[in-house]
């Protein structure tokens, strides 16, 4: 039998070693570590609202008016008014009937994907799908299909051939290599197979489409989509997870997903954060924060905040991320299993936070 530090050398000696760097102080778009102040090129809070008063401000006022936990599920203890306004939010923002929220990303693809198929069914999963579609499309028990990423001429063989209900899983913006799905040409094929589209929103809200809403929006797609996942902590500066459908589907998540059954709700200032950032989104600040980080993703020549530089071997990307940081900003490694093996690299985020020169004193690094 191995033992947890023949394991821990194992990763070590293929530089897939990973440990925690604890942080004292992020104020973006700066970090603190081991007393050291950093430029934080690392995080997901694309529009720096983390540390937005108007978040801070509602989330404080729901300490006190709700307490500090939820206490129990909302189908234990009573589902607080709260959590209904957000969802109402969330719902009318993706143009859909109704919307249900969860802990985080993760947990809301555990819980949904393996309540809308099981084993009769088939997915279909674009190969560069995030760990936490991957899992959840393994857990439904559902004969899963892969199809080489963005490759629509494979999605049409693999619909052509699947049984049962079909769900069609992918990212609008993929999270290691910062691209899009093509997305108007996977709802022509979903509608001539008859299939479900499941999109994964979670590096595009707060970045896309007129109001921030997404790919889907920014393509007038969202009538055509059949779930939309999302993220609140990640551009939206808070924490938590969210799923827009018909009233119908959301009905039946409540009754058979079992990470929303099974989990305490999030706290209540978790909810009042993202609500708030949410109305923040829609305001003239929010759009003057996502033309900020358009233009700074202009100025770095990419498409979305997220730019992969690819260095292929772990020790390679690692050496990197270590010289950046000593030269002040922080940039992490990439490797395996996160991207495939031989594509280890470095991961920059951009974000309204981000000024010009800071950017152009990163490129200068590089």
């Amino acid at each position: 039998m191995t033992s947890p530090s023949e394991e821990l050398s194992h990763l070590s000696s293929k530089g897939l070693l990973r440990s925690l760097r604890e942080v004292s102080s992020p104020h973006p778009p700066f970090i603190t570590i081991a007393d050291r102040e950093l430029l934080n090129f690392s995080s997901n809070d694309y529009l720096g609202l983390s540390q937005h008063p108007a978040l801070i401000e509602a989330a404080t006022r729901a300490l006190h008016d709700y307490g500090t936990g939820a206490t129990a599920s909302r189908l234990v203890c009573g589902s607080l008014d709260l959590y209904h306004r957000l969802e109402e939010k969330i719902a009318h923002g993706k143009k859909a009937e109704a919307a249900l929220t969860f802990a985080n990303g993760y947990a809301t693809a555990i819980g949904t994907i393996p309540a809308l198929v099981g084993k009769d069914d088939t997915i279909i999963l674009d190969k560069l799908a995030h760990a936490c579609l991957i899992d959840a499309a393994k857990l439904s028990g559902a004969t899963l299909r892969v199809f080489p990423h963005n490759d629509l001429n494979k999605l049409e063989k693999l619909l052509n051939s699947s049984k049962g209900r079909t769900l069609i899983i992918t990212e609008s913006v993929f999270s290691m290599d910062g691209d899009r799905c093509p997305l108007a040409d996977i709802v022509t094929l979903k509608e001539k197979y008859g299939a479900l589209l499941f999109l994964d929103e979670a590096h595009a809200v707060g970045v896309l489409g007129p109001n921030g809403q997404g790919l889907a929006e920014e393509l007038s797609l969202q009538p055509h989509l059949d779930f939309q996942m999302g993220t609140l902590g990640k551009a939206l500066g808070s924490a938590g997870g969210s799923l827009a459908a018909s009233r119908e589907w959301i009905d039946l998540l409540i009754n058979k997903a079992r990470s929303f059954i099974y989990s305490t709700a999030p706290a209540p200032s978790q909810a009042a954060a993202a609500l708030a950032a949410l109305n923040l989104l829609e305001s003239p600040e929010g759009q003057k924060l996502r033309q900020k980080l358009q233009d700074n993703i202009a100025s770095f020549k990419a498409s979305s905040p997220i730019v992969p530089v690819i260095l292929g071997e772990n020790e390679t990307a690692l050496a990197a991320s270590q010289n950046l940081l000593e030269k002040g900003f922080l940039v992490p490694a990439i490797r395996y299993p996160t991207v495939p093996r031989g594509t280890a690299r470095l991961r920059i985020t951009l974000s309204a936070a981000h000024s010009q020169e800071q950017i152009k004193a990163l490129q200068k690094a590089l």
